[in-house]
């Protein structure tokens, strides 16, 4: 089936009392079974959940995986991977990360988890830090927020010269599977903020992890029960429903997003555009060849934190707020917000500086939104 077909069906069945066409929300905590039954489906919903069942084997079958486990944020599916780990284990990640995804591997450090931060966008520096130690390379692609990309299929082939053991990671956050797919590119997890773009409507906390690794199922799944970091039945409902409409508000995110970037582009009150749709974006060709799309997030710099200052105050479409992934335009200090957390020194290495805005392009009309960004920076 196509992927439209399978994001409204695959997973989801009318009801069998009532055959509402959309399934119910099934709030019980627990559920009625016969003495000394181990394989009932349900038996407390820490465990398993029927919304959550659904919503997993649906994003699965999107990524082209086997399992998906659904949990409550995004932080907390990198927090279940990284448990896949034991003291002493060595992981390969990428210096351009998400403030949270990078506080995660800071805590994991206590627990005796050793970490490299390497440059992606050149895979050789990840066969430079391979060692007998390393047990997973977490990539972040594109990163968040300078939008850098890696080569996925380049990274599975160097891995796999390695030691095929070593399970690589992929954040698919900003592309969504509709996007891009990592597990066909050879890598073996797929980590998302279902807050984000799955879910598109900023009403919903939630994050994935799907793979397609047998020996992986049981411990993710023990995981999940253990640490019962899980999403709420409704929650889960609520992103089935958006995950039906993600084909067509990708396809709009990613048309306003290419014109928006189009338009920055020529300002000469922007100093620098990242998208990696623009011939201008340094891994252009990647981005043609591993990614449907390029995506509904622009990032730019203004140049300073007072210019910045004057375009956000001025700005009356898009908002100044945390996340992105909605149908409405939202904007992103990552200096002061996403990446808040992040020394400055730290910062300052990766590329960031006070002049970058991260623009969440909604699905609004697209001569409203550049209307509004070109006003805002009349005012610079």
């Amino acid at each position: 089936m196509g992927f439209s077909t399978d994001a409204i069906h695959f997973g989801q069945k009318p009801d069998k009392e009532s055959f509402s066409v959309i399934p119910p929300i099934y709030l019980a905590t627990t559920y009625a079974r016969k003495f000394e039954d181990r394989d009932a489906p349900f038996v407390y919903s820490r465990t398993q959940n029927p919304n959550r069942k659904m919503l997993e084997e649906n994003i699965a079958k999107l990524e082209n995986g086997k399992y998906g486990f659904a949990f409550s944020s995004g932080v907390a599916a990198v927090t279940a991977v990284m448990k896949l780990l034991k003291p002493g284990d060595h992981v390969i990640t990428t210096k351009n990360i998400y403030g949270g995804t990078l506080r995660v591997f800071k805590e994991m450090e206590k627990w005796g988890i050793k970490f490299s931060y390497v440059d992606m966008t050149q895979v050789e520096n990840v066969e430079r830090e391979l060692k007998p130690e390393t047990k997973m390379i977490f990539a972040e692609t594109p990163s968040n927020p300078l939008l850098y990309l890696t080569d996925l299929k380049k990274l599975s082939q160097i891995r796999d010269s390695f030691n095929r053991e070593i399970l690589i990671a992929v954040d698919n956050t900003f592309m969504t599977p509709y996007l891009q797919r990592p597990l066909e590119l050879g890598c073996d997890i797929v980590v998302h903020s279902s807050t984000k773009f799955l879910n598109g409507h900023s009403d919903v906390v939630g994050g994935i992890v799907v793979t397609n690794r047998d020996e992986l199922q049981k411990p993710l799944w023990y995981i999940q029960r253990a640490f019962g970091a899980v999403p709420s039945p409704f929650d889960c409902w609520l992103l089935l429903r958006s995950i039906k409409t993600l084909a067509v508000r990708m396809n709009q995110h990613c048309y306003n997003a290419k014109r928006i970037a189009i338009f920055l582009a020529s300002h000469p009150k922007v100093k620098r555009v990242f998208y990696p749709g623009l011939p201008s974006h340094p891994q252009y060709e990647l981005a043609q060849s591993q990614m449907k799309d390029f995506g509904g997030v622009v990032t730019i710099d203004l140049g300073s934190k007072e210019n910045v200052r004057k375009f956000l105050d001025n700005l009356k479409i898009f908002t100044l707020a945390e996340s992105l992934g909605g149908v409405e335009s939202l904007v992103n200090h990552s200096w002061t917000m996403s990446h808040s957390s992040v020394s400055e020194e730290e910062k300052k290495e990766l590329g960031l500086t006070e002049g970058i805005l991260r623009l969440s392009v909604g699905i609004e009309d697209v001569e409203d939104l550049i209307d509004d960004l070109e006003q805002a920076l009349e005012k610079i």
